[in-house]
């Protein structure tokens, strides 16, 4: 194994690390009772951006497994919103843990390819993909719980409220939050990684 193989390597496994540490303790996941607000999403666009987008994935799928583990109630307390979900349909409730979680880094990194034209353009790139990645998760997280309570019969009423008060205020929060810690996080690795 070459050198940039261990560090890739290295660095896959700080972000697995990352995302167990933020998705396992009360740093990444925020509880407001009716749902979480979560910064999980940062380390999966953070590690697509520098590591590529299989790497990315990966995170991605760490990202959804912890998400998984809460709202099924294996770790930590379930938002009532995805336990009203798991009740109805564990099946469901499962896609929309992981779904969601899986297209954040395709999206940032789509995004990302997109908007940097060199190496010159690669830091003011990175706010755009951590807004886009950051929205994904939460247009497609709450798009898919009140698809699938509507699927299910679940009363949608109340439920459409409270998705759309928390899309505006959290997920505008998060998307804002993901692009201030993305962007000097990663100027700073590709700084690193260039003068090895």
């Amino acid at each position: 194994m070459n050198h940039n193989q261990t560090l890739h390597l290295v660095l896959t496994a700080l972000f697995i690390a990352l995302v167990l540490l933020l998705g396992l303790t009360p740093i990444g996941l925020i509880p407001l009772g009716f749902i979480n607000v979560t910064i999980l999403c940062v380390p999966v666009i953070a590690g697509t951006l520098l590591l590529g987008l299989k790497t990315g994935l990966l995170l991605g799928l760490c990202f959804g497994g912890v998400s998984a583990l809460s709202a099924f109630g294996i770790y930590g307390t379930p938002s009532a919103l995805a336990g009203a979900l798991v009740a109805a349909s564990p099946a469901l409730a499962a896609v929309m843990c992981f779904l969601p979680r899986l297209m954040v880094p395709v999206t940032a990194h789509l995004v990302y390819r997109l908007a940097s034209k060199g190496e010159a353009e690669r830091v003011r790139a990175v706010p755009f993909a951590a807004v886009a990645g950051s929205l994904t998760n939460t247009i497609l997280y709450l798009g898919l719980m009140l698809l699938f309570y509507v699927i299910m019969g679940i009363n949608s009423e109340k439920v459409l409220a409270l998705i759309t008060g928390t899309g505006l205020i959290a997920g505008s929060a998060e998307a804002v939050m993901a692009a201030v810690i993305c962007t000097p996080v990663l100027a700073a690795l590709w700084r690193v990684r260039r003068k090895k």
